[in-house]
């Protein structure tokens, strides 16, 4: 399955245009949106080395294939991964992203959770 694709059609038209906002928002600083929105309902963002290093999530899984009850294997929490990679390509297009799987729900884990580093 490609997953970045199946990424980018979930949340090109979503949650990217709500991002982008934000992000324009707060003078295009990924430091100063988390800071502002990382706390909202359904997610969650901290920033843990400035201009760097975040962790971003959800509290619960967000995803509507999930929540149906048509997926449940874990593999496909790489769609969120691709889903946090491409929404900060978009906002950092000069910026080098690599976003790593902590935990998700589907694996067991009590939120989904994924590290980002910001080169």
């Amino acid at each position: 399955m490609d997953y970045r694709e199946k990424a980018v059609r979930c949340v090109r038209e979503t949650v990217l245009p709500v991002q982008m906002a934000q992000f324009e928002e707060c003078g295009r600083s990924l430091d100063a949106q988390y800071r502002k929105y990382g706390d909202t309902e359904g997610f969650f963002a901290k920033v843990l080395q400035p201009g760097h290093r975040y962790e971003v999530g959800y509290p619960k899984c967000v995803c509507p294939e999930v929540q149906r009850g048509d997926v449940t294997d874990a593999a496909h929490c790489e769609c969120s991964r691709q889903s946090v990679l491409y929404i900060l390509e978009q906002l950092l297009p000069e910026k080098r992203i690599t976003v790593e799987t902590v935990e998700t729900v589907l694996s067991g884990g009590t939120c989904c959770r994924f590290l980002v580093t910001v080169e």
